[in-house]
């Protein structure tokens, strides 16, 4: 029998349709109940979901420090792997690039939009902190980066904000 290759779009598109049927809902529904708190990183299927599919995560989350949010999205690039494809959140497999893995936190119910704004101002503060003067995305695909550099960058970050209370 013949495998049928997904392009990235085709994966999305599929997914969606799934996370729209009356199945699916059933699937999820009551799983608040059924175990003491959700995992952040729901195993390598849910880093090949679209992010999109994970939003019903956030019903009724609370508002996290950015500290905080910084440690789920490390969570994300430990588990589900680092990327520094140009211009792309995330690969064909799951793997985030650190803006992606902010992202992904955050449609994981972790932190809310200002949460995330605060952790990626944070992060640009810890990045001028080593000398770097560009963003984070080029940060992030600069030649010879690994996903080592991107996690030490994170653990600093993290570092930085929570000694600002943060």
């Amino acid at each position: 029998m013949a495998t049928v290759v997904l392009t990235p779009d085709q994966l999305d598109g599929q997914a969606a349709r799934l996370h729209d049927t009356q199945a699916w809902q059933q699937i999820v529904t009551g799983w608040e109940h059924t175990a003491a708190e959700p995992a952040p990183a729901p195993g390598r299927l849910g880093a090949m979901l679209p992010d999109r599919v994970h939003l019903w995560r956030r019903v009724g989350q609370s508002e996290l420090r950015p500290s905080v949010h910084l440690g789920y999205a490390r969570q994300i690039l430990a588990e589900w792997g680092w990327q520094n494809t140009p211009y792309r959140l995330r690969n064909a497999r799951g793997a985030r690039c650190v803006c992606g893995a902010m992202v992904s936190a955050h449609r994981l119910g972790y932190g809310s939009l200002d949460t995330m704004d605060r952790a990626g101002a944070w992060l640009i503060t810890e990045l001028r902190a080593q000398g770097w003067p560009g963003l984070i995305g080029p940060w992030n695909r600069h030649p010879g980066r690994t996903a080592a550099d991107a996690l030490a960058l994170v653990d600093a970050t993290i570092r930085r904000a929570s000694l600002a209370g943060q």
